[in-house]
């Protein structure tokens, strides 16, 4: 399945747990495995702390920080910063399913990372289970 995130800022967190739960729903998985992939270059997926939003402005400010917008960077588009922040989050996580739910820890969640928006981006879920 796929759907879509619309971001509304250059860099920006959205929580996809929720959408990403509605899919398993909606597909009757009770175990097995969800893969969250993001098919963007200048963006990714992470998991991480869900209930303080200071933790998603802590990491934005932190990685701002060591790779800032405005840099030493030779890409012609000028969205460098963008790539390597995409690059270390990652494209894909993977999250067991169990019971019917994501095995997340009590304060995670999904994140879907923008670096280089306001954009439509595309997220994949590819739900693996023995059914």
């Amino acid at each position: 399945m796929i759907f879509e995130v619309k971001t509304s800022q250059a860099q920006q967190f959205i929580e996809i747990t929720g959408d990403i739960e509605r899919i398993l729903q909606e597909k009757q998985v009770q175990e097995g495995f969800v893969l969250v992939y993001v098919p963007h270059t200048t963006a990714g997926v992470t998991i991480n702390e869900n209930g303080d939003p200071d933790v998603v402005r802590d990491i934005i400010h932190s990685l701002n920080q060591v790779f800032p917008i405005k840099g030493d960077y030779h890409h012609y588009e000028g969205n460098s910063h963008a790539h390597i922040k995409a690059s270390l989050m990652g494209s894909s996580c993977m999250i067991p399913i169990e019971n019917g739910k994501l095995q997340l820890g009590t304060w995670q969640g999904v994140y879907f990372c923008e670096f280089d928006g306001p954009r439509h981006r595309k997220v994949h879920v590819n739900i693996i289970s023995e059914r």
